[in-house]
């Protein structure tokens, strides 16, 4: 049986609190997107146009090194991809994450986190980067809800009890 994973890069805390309880309520490994050199506060102003975000934001072929790769991404089947919304598509760090495997054939799911922007753009974009893979409707999610939008479609895995009887 293939499992699944939740994959999520998270700048302040809110996205990784979100990809933790969707991971623990369908019972699916769990990995950060972790940048090689961390964000500072400063990188992070997105109102300072020379902001190490804004700069790589305004670069569409930038793409930031993650510091650890998945392990055998090949036994997931699922999975699900959870990020901020910036400048209302993912961050680029994503698309790094995203070119660095073959999702051919897997089972895609965007879930995101924003204080005002929608989801839509950032499904665009997220397609562009994988075609190949089976994309599911993503969803916006701010604070609540998150482990029961999980379960709704992908259902914990169920444990199968065999009872042995000696006559």
């Amino acid at each position: 049986m293939k499992k699944i994973l939740v994959a999520y890069f998270s700048a302040s805390g809110v996205t990784a609190r979100t990809a933790k309880e969707m991971a623990k309520a369908v019972k699916a490994d769990l990995y950060e997107i972790c940048p090689a050199e961390a964000y500072t506060d400063a990188d992070l102003n997105w109102m300072d146009k020379n902001s190490r975000s804004t700069l790589e934001m305004n670069d569409s072929s930038c793409r930031p090194a993650i510091a650890q790769p998945v392990k055998d991404m090949e036994q997931y089947d699922t999975i699900l991809i959870g990020f901020p919304i910036w400048w209302y598509v993912e961050p680029r760090i994503v698309d790094t994450f995203l070119e660095s495997y073959d999702f051919s054939g897997k089972t895609l799911i965007p879930f995101a986190t924003s204080g005002g922007s929608g989801i839509g753009k950032a499904e665009k974009s997220l397609k562009e980067h994988c075609p190949n893979a089976v994309w599911k409707k993503g969803q916006l999610l701010n604070g609540t809800g998150a482990a029961e939008w999980a379960k709704r479609f992908l259902p914990v895995p169920a444990f199968h009890v065999v009872t042995v009887v000696f006559l």
